[in-house]
């Protein structure tokens, strides 16, 4: 089944305990897209970049099967830019440089190859642009996921509202859960959030795994305990592409399924943390993600 994942392609240039890079390859796309094409060889990709944005890594992309028909290459403008500074332990950053470029006019353009998308991913956007992308789709797909941040929360709420009862599952943090809802607890929190229209709601906790709510069922899976995290940039968007690419290969929208779909999407993330940027991402192999998987199994299976 075809997926379509939207959102940014972009420079990262980080700095972390373990070193530091220059820019690199990054942005919530091209995590997505990486990710989601270890389980269904058919990811499309509507994003958009400067004229600096180097050939070799959309050569990268399409070697791994991403379909970048929709990318959007700028003439004479600069690719979106972010550098941040992660301290020990990992779970803050201060952000030291925010470029938007052609990420500040971005114009979602959805190509007719691209119109039949049974599942769609929208990246961490303006929720402007994410309904822009939903409404311009003939059809409405079989599952839509989307990602946002507490920044949309504080100068969109409304546009945030709007798109968040146009989707299906929606995929935050505790933090912004916490600030959409106005509750601390995350159980009360998820009730409120899914009577704004999602009738999924994923809460990630970094370090500490994922909360799956659907009506009055929910699920946790823990993350893997990992010796060295070298680079969390991206682990969340991912953690996502994971998710819904397993759904996409598998065709299956059950809670169970969705529950299967958590802990491929956390085994993804933890192959992402363990080096820069998206070096991990591509040397990833079958036999790894399954041995992965099969460890967060043993992780959390006990008998009573």
């Amino acid at each position: 089944m075809s997926l379509l994942a939207i959102g940014s392609m972009a420079f990262d240039a980080l700095e972390t305990p373990y070193g530091k890079t220059d820019k690199i390859i990054g942005g919530s796309c091209t995590y997505i897209s990486l990710s989601a094409c270890y389980f269904t060889p058919n990811v499309n990709v509507v994003a958009v970049v400067g004229e600096d944005f180097p050939q070799e890594y959309i050569d990268m992309l399409t070697a791994k099967g991403v379909n970048l028909d929709g990318l959007q290459i700028k003439e004479g403008e600069k690719s979106f830019f972010w550098s941040g500074r992660y301290h020990n332990n990992m779970n803050s950053r201060d952000t030291l440089v925010t470029e938007l470029n052609v990420l500040g006019t971005f114009d979602p353009v959805i190509p007719e190859l691209y119109q039949d998308c049974q599942y769609l991913m929208l990246g961490n956007l303006t929720p402007m642009v994410q309904i822009q992308a939903i409404e311009r789709l003939r059809n409405r797909p079989k599952l839509i996921v989307m990602d946002t941040m507490n920044f949309w929360m504080d100068v969109a709420l409304e546009d945030l509202k709007r798109v968040i009862k146009m989707v299906d599952v929606l995929c935050i943090n505790d933090e912004e859960a916490r600030q959409l809802s106005g509750e601390y607890s995350l159980r009360v929190a998820a009730k409120k959030i899914v009577e704004m229209g999602p009738k999924t709601l994923i809460i990630k906790k970094g370090e500490h795994g994922a909360l799956l709510f659907q009506e009055e069922k929910m699920f946790y899976c823990p993350a893997l305990p990992l010796e060295d995290v070298f680079d969390p940039t991206g682990a969340g968007d991912t953690f996502v592409g994971g998710f819904i690419g397993y759904l996409a290969k598998t065709e299956d929208l059950s809670f169970d399924n969705m529950k299967r779909a958590i802990v491929y999407g956390s085994a993804m993330a933890s192959f992402c943390v363990e080096k820069f940027g998206t070096e991990r991402m591509l040397t990833l192999t079958e036999a790894e993600v399954t041995g992965r998987v099969q460890e967060f199994a043993d992780l959390a299976h006990f008998k009573i």
